[in-house]
């Protein structure tokens, strides 16, 4: 069984050197710095990340998202026909994003999350799976003004974001994940679903994993066979039943499972030993080798040195389970 971080990093720490990103970003607000000077100091960020996750002892990175001001805004500032809007809540969190707007066509531009790509890579021992928010949740999330009709405009950003994947395959990424945490809070169509992501992944070049969190997956679980998708992020730790629910009805296509049983939004440190408890019963009958261990979200919620502390007690549980056989 292997172990993933799953999408972002806390981006500040305690103690002066770790405030470095936020004195950054609101230096270049206020037009002390130029662009160059923040890219910079993401760069030295993405580094620590990255470092802090390898020493944590995972088998499979991403760069923490540390460029993102969200998942939201990271891309629709950079499609064609969005503007900002209003601040509102991310989900149940104490997080906040600007609402996108939608106010033409939707359109691909340029690769938005390559050279974040490209850069994490070259600074990373271990490999580095990009992130690319899905369409379904940045329909969910934004406010529609030009096709007021959900399934054109999840129809266009699908076609946008599939040209983003193919951008990725060509910089030579092994694998994406799209996150799509809307699945788990909104009701939608299982059909709609399923064309969207046999969409959005045919014809792919490299495997692609869809990540659910923020609530509970256990009513997606019938649904996930049917996606073209190469694995499959489970919150576990919103609803523990899910772990049951795995073994009871496990996909019977062969996907991969990514196993969410760390809490990402409580600073609380899990034991090894319930850890292991988890793993036991997500692999009645799922073989260890088809399963990925990681945390129930990304990690941005929680302090940066219990982040670390999490992961390391997230690959101690996987070595214990190994052991124990």
């Amino acid at each position: 069984m292997k172990t993933s971080a799953l999408g972002s990093y806390p981006r500040i720490g305690d103690g002066p050197e770790r405030q470095k990103l936020r004195r950054a970003i609101q230096n270049f607000q206020a037009g002390r710095i130029d662009a160059g000077e923040l890219r910079r100091t993401e760069d030295d960020v993405t580094r620590e990340v990255l470092d802090e996750q390898q020493a944590a002892g995972l088998d499979w990175l991403t760069d923490g998202l540390v460029r993102w001001e969200d998942g939201q805004t990271y891309f629709t500032d950079r499609l064609e026909g969005f503007q900002r809007g209003g601040l509102l809540r991310y989900f149940d969190t104490n997080t906040y994003y600007r609402q996108p707007v939608v106010v033409g066509a939707v359109r691909w531009k340029a690769p938005i999350t390559v050279e974040n790509f490209r850069f994490a890579s070259a600074h990373a021992k271990k490999p580095v799976r990009p992130v690319v928010t899905g369409p379904l949740t940045l329909a969910a999330l934004s406010l529609d003004e030009h096709y007021r009709d959900a399934r054109r405009l999840v129809a266009d950003l699908t076609a946008a974001l599939r040209q983003e994947i193919d951008a990725l395959a060509q910089a030579g990424a092994a694998s994406v994940q799209i996150d799509e945490p809307a699945l788990t809070r909104r009701p939608m169509d299982a059909q709609w679903v399923r064309e969207t992501m046999q969409a959005l992944f045919r014809d792919a070049t490299i495997p692609v994993w869809v990540a659910l969190y923020m609530g509970s997956t256990a009513a997606l679980l019938d649904q996930i066979g049917s996606w073209p998708a190469a694995g499959v992020w489970l919150d576990c730790v919103s609803d523990r039943s899910v772990l049951d629910r795995l073994a009871e009805r496990p996909p019977t296509n062969g996907q991969q499972i990514g196993v969410g049983i760390v809490d990402a939004r409580n600073t609380k440190l899990e034991s090894v030993d319930d850890l292991v408890a988890d793993l036991r019963r997500a692999t009645r009958t799922v073989p260890a080798e088809r399963m990925v261990a990681t945390t129930s979200a990304g990690l941005e919620f929680l302090p940066r040195d219990r982040a670390q502390r999490k992961l390391e007690r997230l690959v101690e549980s996987v070595r214990s389970f190994a052991k124990a056989g």
